[in-house]
């Protein structure tokens, strides 16, 4: 399926998502995309803008964002192509990065830190060495790129969850994918997945394994805290290793137990090291 022929659809559950956070809309134009992004608050708190990943709209990082409104005022991205945010024609590290250098400027964020998951991590790092940033936090980043192995999760996996969303599905067939979620978080994937351009996920992926995020990642200015699964293999152990020899003012410390998906294979575990992370930063 062609993206001209996949039309992107938020249906009544994905709006209806909305009335369960408190989190108010906020909007900025990146050239000519129009991005939204998710303000949990408070405004005076210090701002943490979070990047999600490669098919989580703004929305499917609420359950974190929420847990940490008493240390920060976390403001969550729909990054472009997901969620309420225009596609684009673009998805190179770049042009994400120039995305999160619009929102910082727009909505007056003063020396933010930023938080990215999967793919937003690999966008934090890039626009971790053009911005002044308070700090930053890398949760799994992709460390697949040219002359490494490929991303662990095949394009045809990720097309086909889109194709499941976009005919129609449920929380009960997205668990089959991801079982150890919580079932608030299958319900929000089955009802966002649809949400998400099909030419966004091709691009994105082939930039897993066409853009090399150890080319910034030493580049990467202290505070920075590199957070893996301890059982991810996306960021595996020797990949862990690498990471911080590369770049030896960071910290990088895993959460046990927990893949890729960091947040959601243990929700607890995860913020809590997230948390420490902040108040590191802070």
């Amino acid at each position: 399926m062609t993206e001209s022929a996949q039309q992107r659809v938020l249906t009544q559950p994905a709006l209806a998502d909305l009335a369960e956070t408190a989190a108010v809309s906020r909007w900025v134009r990146s050239g000519d995309v129009r991005l939204h992004v998710l303000d949990h608050g408070p405004v005076d708190g210090v701002p943490l803008l979070i990047v999600p990943g490669i098919t989580s709209p703004a929305i499917a990082m609420d359950f974190v964002a929420r847990e940490l409104t008493d240390l920060v005022r976390p403001l969550v991205l729909d990054v472009r192509g997901r969620g309420f945010s225009d596609s684009g024609d673009a998805w190179d590290l770049d042009t994400y990065a120039d995305d999160v250098a619009a929102v910082i400027e727009q909505l007056g964020l003063e020396r933010p830190l930023v938080l990215g998951h999967s793919m937003g991590a690999r966008i934090t790092a890039v626009a971790a060495t053009r911005l002044a940033l308070r700090g930053t936090v890398l949760v799994d980043p992709p460390m697949s790129g040219p002359g490494r192995g490929p991303y662990p999760t095949t394009l045809e996996a990720f097309l086909g969850q889109l194709d499941q969303a976009c005919r129609g599905t449920d929380a009960d067939e997205v668990a089959s994918s991801w079982p150890r979620w919580p079932r608030r978080e299958q319900e929000l994937r089955a009802h966002w997945m649809s949400s998400i351009s099909r030419d966004a996920i091709i691009a994105t992926h082939a930039g897993f394994e066409s853009e090399d995020f150890f080319a910034t990642w030493p580049s990467v200015p202290a505070p920075t805290v590199l957070i893996h699964g301890g059982d991810s293999p996306v960021v595996t152990a020797e990949g862990a290793e690498e990471a911080a020899k590369a770049n030896p003012a960071a910290t990088v410390v895993a959460v046990p137990g927990t893949g890729h998906m960091v947040f959601w294979d243990d929700p607890a575990a995860a913020l809590a090291t997230t948390r420490e992370a902040l108040r590191s930063l802070l």
